[in-house]
Order: structure tokens, then C-alpha cells, then sequence
């Protein structure tokens, strides 16, 4: 396959003038300052930035990156619904950095809405105000917004091609358009005649293509169904291209040593890695060094070997001295109470109940380390990098080594990973400095775990206090304080140079925007102003608040003396009724109501993130005094699934991902350096500690939910709710392992 800045002659893009830029029959206005980034060759044509067709097949190229949630079998799948494409011969293809594939609906998240209860006119200002997007080039995979930017966007691209390849037809044919049928790749007469849509290509490339309505759902025939995903051959057999895989002729091989403080560097004396073998330069970054080598593990070991003086860190050196610093910031003025129903400052009778809870700072711990490659050749550059924000990367890597933007190509890979982490452009920008000390020889720069452990962009750690009544039941009140410091803030500082003024509220996101019927119900976000670098983790705020929040209702069930999902079911019922089903169906599915042994204890956990309701129902077992994961229960609603196999395996992924972190997950600090350097100081759930898992996957929500983040929230307080039916200790603080034994 061609590279998309160098189309092979006989190559051809179809579709539509209505939708260059991304913009889409009768829903948005025909927008013409997304210019198609693919340029054609002599006797080529572009009309569109998602579909390519040659002499080989046809090619669809996705705007979103690939890091293993199935994204890029969805996005085709959208186009070749409404194309009639037979999904066999469909080939896929990142797309360039590049204004057309912004994020349209990224930005929307932002609107002081709660999800559950979106109107279709509030929905239809999410989008609305998604498209600011274009004019920031806000080409990011993130948010669980993939599907929700593309869902029309792509379709239309998809009907607009068939309907082009229907007129080309008929003027070769010489038959009414209304007479011709497509199937498979082909345009079909009504005497049988068959033309391929790659014959077509070329006339249809010069076709105005009439508006066209959307295929309903009735009617579709790859959507809704589990697809055979576009990814899965190449990363089954090992064929599958990751950053860490590319190979260039002549190629040699980096890594950094940075400031495991997070500061500066004083100086350092590279004499001994100088006169290792092997060892080509030493190059000074300013904060850190880099070393070039014959291979990686010597580039390894070269870098280690330079003696280093560092800077300390301008943060609190320990972390009890950091949550210290969190949980004084409790009693600040609040950045934010987006939710204040009610007043939580009169007088209720009932029982009162209390909590306190933290969590600590985590990593994301991808299992592909930071890498990228780079080869600068003049006053070009090209980088092969797995990140989430092309576009970013290009800009960050031009401005690093002084070329203009035009002048980077960046090739966005499969990625091992990202988890939010691949968003940053860190590890893209050493690879393109790297570069620059050896112009003309490719540069393959890989962080070893350890640099990647100590210079992740964390979770942050986090603490709250709630305050509840409860009577005859129910809950009266619900008062809580989250502190933390901002990932929106400080991420957008560093990213875009500037911070959105006003309530931060993603924050206490998972808290706020809760579908429960509490008539006094106030949440307070509280900022924390420490430098820790700090970035976007899968589910964000909500992987901190999911668990506050979602615990302290379950401590306000038992001290109402109330059934844990009846009490949740009950407080959604009016509130939002898809909710309530979500909660009860995991009831029905794990058999809630069923007696369990003694050695056998069952949690519920809920969360509405994302657009999406998620319930998760955990059992845990004791077995010779260790306690053990044995099933998880799960129900969403996501709005519409449109790949259910992709649904169901996001759901457990969330769900392993979240409970990892709540068993033994935790970043701890000394002297200014984090303490984990390798997965046996940052653990995960193993094959032998995962439960078994059922999901079931409902669609009654009227929006499109998200669908790769919100099985992250339940998880954490779902498992710490089990544990306390289990022990009858409530454990306030995360990691688990620090309070129960656990199999790990």
C-alpha cells in the first residue's frame, strides 16, 4: 500500500463535495475549510478523506488511532455499511495529520450537561459546539468520542460514494439511476450487468453526488453485528506494524535518561558510555541526555553508565507530603459545585453518616514502552510514532528541531496501549531531537520500562469527604468534597499553552453527574496546586470519583438498612429510567437476590460516564484466608452497539483495567522520584487473579454512549463493596491489597 502523501498512480478518492471536511447531508452546513489532505497523483482524483479505492481494493482511512480497543473496525464498518462493500475486501489506514479528521465531538464533553439526562436539543449543542474542533485541528483519539465524531460523519462519506458510483454507472450503462442496485463492491443492472466499483473509481471521482438519506437501522447488515476485526490478523500472526517494529536501512538506535525528579540537570560526565563500543554520540537535552548506539539494550546501558547530578524536584518529596497537600486543599475555596440540589445545609432528620477516602497517584503502565522513530533528510523529518493527537505531534516535533510543520510527515502506528498516555508528545519530540544529532540516519528511540514508569504523565492522587442522611430507607442528603490536582488544567497548559477559565468540570466528573434522585445532593471540586506532571488515564476524573462516590452510596444503603442495588435502582427509577434498568438487569444476571455462602461476597458498583450506564456486580471468594476474584457481572447501556463482540470486550477491559488499579495500583514518591520502575513494583490482574466475565449490552439510551472508558468507574468501588460484604471491613483507601489479602 502506497503511503497516503503518495497515492500510486491509478489510485482514486470518491466520494462526495458535501463532505470534504468532514460535514454531512442535512445535518451540518457544507464546510469547506477542512481541505481533503490526500493529494492525487497524475490521473488520480480526490473528493474525499475517507475512502480510497486503486487497482488493489479498496482502502478506508480512519481519522481515530488504533491502540486495541477495535476503533478502526468500527470506523470502516460505518463506511462500508452505507457503501454495500463486502467487508473481506476492506483494507484500513490511519490518516495523515491532517484539519479534515478533527474530533467533532471531543469538545462537547465540555457543556455543562449531565449525560443521562441529555435532551436531543442539548445533544445537538454537543455537536454543535464539537465543531469548534476544526478550527483547533483537533485531530485526538480520546474520551470515548471515536464513534459519537464518526457515526454520521463516516456514513455519509460511505452513502455518498455509492450513490456517485450509481451515477457513473449509469452513464456508462445508459439505465436509470433508480434501476441500479449495489452489493459487494459492485453496481448491478437490472439485467445482471456488473461493474466494480474500482472500474467506476475514476468517472465517479467527477460526479456531484445527490444528497442521500442515512440506511435505518432496520436495514443494516454489518453494523450492529460482531465483525471480524481489521486488526486481529496482523497482531495474531505478528505481522502487525507498532512503532517499535519499523526497520529503516542503515537504522540506529536511542534512548533518554531523564530526571527521575522531574526537574532540570545540573551536569553530567559522559565519559564512561562514551568509550563503550558501539556507542555513537552522547547528546545533551537540556533536562536529561540521549544516546545513540549500534543497538537498544547498548543504548540502555550507555545511559546508565553517564553519571548524572539532577536537579530536585520543586514538588513535596514524599507521598504523604503530596496527599497532605490534596487533603488540606479540601478546606479551600471550591473551584467548582456544578451540582447543588436542594440545601445541604439545613437541618435533616435522619441518620447521619461520614466518610473520608484517597486514592493514590497511577501510571499507565502500556505494555508497548514510549517509543518512536525518526530520520531527518535535510529539512525534512519523518516520525513513525503510536500517539493520539497526530496533528500535535507534528507541531510539537517541528518546534523541537526548528522545521516547519509542512516539513514532518508523521506515520501514526498501532500502539501497545495508550490509555490516555500516548496523547503526549514527549517521547516523539526525543526521538525527532535524537534525529537531529545524526541527520540521514534513522533514529529508532525506545524508553526502557523504568524511564517509562518514573516519566509517565499520572493519574493524580485524590481524596474526598462526604457527609449523607438517610431515613425510612432512603437518602436525604448528599454532600461531598473532592481534591485533586487538574488533569484538564495542567494537560491543556502543557499541550495548547492555555487553560479554559471557569468550573473544571471534569473534575469531579462521576460525581456530580450522577442519575440519582437525592433532593439535597452538592458536589464541590477542589483543586490542588502541585506540578507532579499529571495527564489523561483512561476514564479521567471518573476513575477517582467512581469510587468515592458510588462507595459512599453503598455505606448510605447499608446505614439506611437498604438492599445495596434496590437502594441504586430506586434512586434512578425516576431520575432515569435507563439507568434503573441497567442496575436491575446486572441483578438478574448475577442473581442478586440469591443467599451466598459464607466464604462468598458479592459488590455493586454504578456508574453513568461517558454517555453510558455501566453496573458491575463482583464476587469475591476466601479460600485458605486469601481472598480471590471469582466474577464479574456487567451490564451497559450504550445507546446503539454498533459492534456488540467490541462493546462486550471495552466493558472487561475497563473492568480489568480499573481493578488492577484498585487491588494493588500505586505511584509512590521519595525524595521527589517515583519508587515503581517495572511491572513487579506496578502489578496488574494475571490470568490466574482475572475472574470470569459476563456482560450483557442493552440499548435503550437515545444518544450514542460511549463505550472504551465507562467499565473503568464501577470497577474500583464494585470490588471494595464486595470485599466489605465479604469481611465486613470497608476500606476507605486505595490500593486493596493494603487492607485484605488478595490473590495478585
Amino acid at each position: 500500500m502506497a503511503s497516503l502523501g503518495k497515492i500510486a498512480r491509478r489510485s482514486f478518492l470518491i466520494g462526495s463535495t458535501a463532505i470534504v471536511g468532514g460535514v454531512a447531508f442535512g445535518v451540518y452546513q457544507v464546510n469547506k475549510d477542512a481541505p481533503n489532505p490526500l493529494t492525487p497523483g497524475e490521473g488520480e482524483a480526490t473528493l474525499n478523506p475517507f475512502i480510497m479505492i486503486n487497482v488493489d481494493g479498496i482502502t478506508i482511512i480512519t481519522p481515530r488511532a488504533e491502540m486495541g480497543q477495535g476503533v478502526h473496525t468500527t470506523l470502516a464498518a460505518l463506511v462500508a455499511e452505507e457503501m454495500d462493500l463486502n467487508w473481506d475486501d476492506v483494507r484500513v489506514m490511519h490518516g495523515p495529520p491532517a484539519q479534515a479528521y478533527y474530533n467533532g465531538a471531543l469538545l462537547g464533553l465540555a457543556l455543562p450537561f449531565r449525560h443521562y439526562a441529555d435532551t436531543n436539543l442539548k445533544h445537538g449543542l454537543r455537536q454543535s459546539v464539537g465543531k469548534v474542533g476544526k478550527l483547533l485541528s483537533l485531530q485526538v483519539t480520546g474520551g470515548s468520542t471515536s464513534m459519537k465524531d464518526a457515526y454520521e460523519r463516516m456514513r455519509h462519506a460511505g452513502a455518498s460514494a455509492r450513490e456517485a458510483m450509481k451515477l457513473a454507472a449509469a452513464d456508462q450503462l445508459s439505465v436509470a439511476v433508480a434501476d441500479l442496485r449495489t452489493e459487494n463492491g459492485m453496481v448491478i443492472a437490472p439485467d445482471g450487468t456488473e461493474l466494480s466499483y474500482i472500474s467506476l473509481a475514476q468517472a465517479a471521482a467527477s460526479v456531484d453526488a445527490p444528497n442521500v438519506d442515512l440506511r435505518p437501522k432496520s436495514e443494516w447488515k454489518l453494523l450492529g453485528t460482531s465483525l471480524p476485526r481489521k486488526d486481529m490478523v496482523g497482531k495474531s500472526t505478528g505481522t502487525a506494524e507498532y512503532a517499535i517494529d519499523v526497520v529503516l536501512p542503515g537504522m540506529k538506535f536511542g534512548t533518554v535518561r531523564m530526571n527521575p525528579k522531574r526537574a532540570g540537570m545540573v551536569s553530567f560526565d559522559a565519559t564512561a558510555a562514551e568509550g563503550m563500543d558501539g556507542v555513537e554520540a552522547i547528546v545533551d537535552l537540556g533536562d536529561g541526555i540521549g544516546v545513540i548506539a549500534s543497538n537498544t539494550w547498548l543504548a540502555f546501558q550507555a545511559a546508565e553508565a553517564v553519571d548524572i547530578v539532577w536537579q530536585d524536584a520543586s514538588y513535596p518529596a514524599t507521598s504523604d507530603a503530596l496527599m497532605a497537600e490534596i487533603k488540606a486543599s479540601l478546606s479551600s475555596e471550591p473551584n467548582s459545585t456544578v451540582r447543588d440540589d436542594g440545601d445541604v445545609t439545613q437541618a435533616v432528620d435522619g441518620t447521619e453518616i461520614t466518610a473520608e477516602y484517597d486514592v493514590p497517584w497511577l501510571a499507565h503502565a502500556t505494555m508497548e514502552p514510549m517509543n518512536a522513530v525518526a530520520w531527518q533528510d535535510g529539512d525534512t523529518m519523518q516520525i513513525w510514532s503510536g500517539n493520539q493527537g497526530p496533528i500535535l505531534v507534528r507541531d510539537k516535533c517541528a518546534e523541537a528541531v526548528g522545521l516547519t510543520p509542512e516539513n514532518v510527515t508523521i506515520h501514526t502506528n498501532l500502539m501497545g496501549g495508550g490509555f490516555g498516555r500516548r496523547g503526549e508528545s514527549d517521547f516523539s519530540v526525543h526521538a525527532a531531537r535524537l534525529a537531529t544529532a545524526m541527520p540521514g540516519t534513522p533514529i529508532k528511540m525506545t524508553w526502557s520500562r523504568e524511564e517509562d514508569m518514573r516519566h509517565d504523565f499520572y493519574r493524580p492522587a485524590a481524596a474526598a469527604s462526604f457527609r449523607g442522611v438517610v431515613k425510612d430507607g432512603k437518602p436525604l442528603l448528599l454532600d461531598g468534597a473532592i481534591a485533586a490536582p487538574s488533569v484538564t488544567r495542567q494537560s491543556s497548559l502543557r499541550i495548547a499553552g492555555s487553560a479554559s477559565p471557569g468550573p473544571d468540570r471534569g473534575h469531579v466528573e462521576a460525581a456530580y453527574d450522577q442519575p440519582f434522585a437525592i433532593p439535597n445532593y452538592r458536589i464541590s471540586g477542589h483543586l490542588t496546586d502541585i506540578d507532579v506532571p499529571i495527564g489523561f488515564w483512561r476514564s479521567v476524573g471518573s476513575s477517582f470519583n467512581g469510587f468515592f462516590f458510588d462507595t459512599f452510596v453503598d455505606e448510605m444503603a447499608h446505614a439506611a438498612g437498604a438492599d445495596p442495588l434496590n437502594f441504586r435502582a430506586d434512586l434512578a427509577a425516576n431520575e432515569h429510567p435507563v439507568s434503573e434498568t441497567v442496575i436491575r438487569t446486572v441483578g438478574e444476571m448475577s442473581q442478586w437476590e440469591k443467599q451466598s455462602a459464607a466464604n462468598v461476597g458479592r459488590g455493586i458498583g454504578f456508574s453513568h460516564t461517558f454517555g453510558s450506564a455501566v453496573a458491575q456486580v463482583v464476587e469475591v471468594v476466601e479460600e485458605d484466608g486469601q481472598i480471590r476474584l471469582s466474577k464479574v457481572w456487567i451490564c451497559c447501556d450504550v445507546g446503539t452497539a454498533l459492534d456488540p463482540a467490541i462493546v462486550k470486550a471495552q466493558m472487561v477491559s475497563g473492568a480489568i483495567y480499573g481493578m488492577s488499579a484498585a487491588m494493588m495500583g500505586e505511584v509512590s514518591f521519595a525524595d521527589g522520584a517515583v519508587e515503581q520502575y517495572n511491572f513487579p513494583d506496578y502489578d496488574a490482574l494475571r490470568m490466574h487473579s482475572t475472574p470470569e466475565f459476563e456482560v450483557v449490552v442493552l440499548e435503550n439510551g437515545p444518544h450514542l454512549g460511549g463505550v472504551g472508558e465507562p467499565g473503568t468507574p464501577p470497577s474500583m468501588p464494585a470490588l471494595g463493596n464486595a470485599l466489605f460484604d465479604l469481611t465486613g471491613t470497608r476500606a476507605r483507601s486505595l490500593p486493596f491489597i493494603k487492607t485484605f489479602d488478595l490473590l495478585v
